[in-house]
């Protein structure tokens, strides 16, 4: 396979992986599939990341891990 073409085929898997995050956290049902809407969360949450508003971006990013990482191994335990 090309180079090219295998860091497109990674790329189409990332986002892949990135939009079933999406709907994982249930964005795509409480926002009635409104992209303009998740769109906008989404610049509200670089904007915190990158302007440190009110919490330090680097809390921000560790409170976000950490409930993301109990959310897979809530997952995990289901399985």
């Amino acid at each position: 396979m090309r180079d090219w073409a295998k860091a497109r085929r990674e790329r189409t898997h990332h986002l892949i992986e990135l939009g079933g995050l999406v709907q994982k956290a249930g964005l795509v049902d409480l926002t009635d599939d409104d992209r303009a809407t998740l769109f906008g969360a989404f610049l509200d949450i670089a904007g915190q990341l990158r302007e440190g508003r009110n919490i330090a971006s680097g809390d921000l990013k560790t409170r976000w891990r950490r409930a993301g990482l109990h959310a897979f191994d809530a997952d995990r335990e289901q399985d």
